[in-house]
């Protein structure tokens, strides 16, 4: 395993960590970017840098120092809609750490590394002592997505469950320590 680099974002690493955002969802959801599920992807200064209890942490290949992963946090718990009624009660906004972005560029994938993000977003989730739950929700569509999320945490909703499967998405809770 090559040794990344890993740091809470500033506002010199943006540019990199949008350019691996957009490339993600372009590349790997095929939805583009849609402004209302990305715009933390095209302010992700205002998203993740100014609230306190948010982070976007940003992982650097070290022979290039170039950014090939990204991870962020914040305290909103999922909307309803387009989530569904019962996960937005189970998580609110506030006592929730939703994990967000959690991108790594394909040829560092298989190495670690977004495990290694997830943990240091649960460690940030812990010092902030104001969390009470972890969640997150993922496209089970996207290679690797799902099992790498079924082997952090436990699915509280799977959408694909739902007459006429719903948006297809799956639901997790991620143990705050682990």
């Amino acid at each position: 395993m090559r040794d990344y680099s890993i740091r809470a974002a500033s506002p010199d690493d943006l540019d990199g960590a949008r350019a691996l955002m957009l490339d993600t969802v372009y590349r790997d959801f095929g939805t583009g970017y849609v402004p209302r599920w990305h715009a933390d992807i095209i302010d992700p200064a205002a998203a993740y840098l100014a609230p306190p209890r948010h982070t976007l942490l940003v992982a650097f290949d070290p022979r290039d120092n170039g950014v090939v992963g990204t991870a962020a946090l914040d305290a909103r718990g999922p909307a309803h809609p387009p989530n569904p009624r019962h996960l937005a009660e189970r998580y609110p906004s506030g006592e929730t750490a939703q994990l967000r972005r959690v991108y790594v560029r394909p040829e560092h994938r298989r190495r670690g590394l977004a495990r290694r993000l997830v943990d240091e977003l649960l460690a940030f989730a812990v010092a902030d002592g104001g969390y009470r739950a972890v969640y997150l929700h993922t496209d089970p569509k996207v290679p690797g997505a799902e099992g790498f999320w079924r082997s952090l945490g436990k699915v509280v909703h799977d959408e694909r469950e739902e007459p006429g499967g719903g948006h297809g998405i799956v639901h997790f809770e991620i143990p705050m320590e682990r």
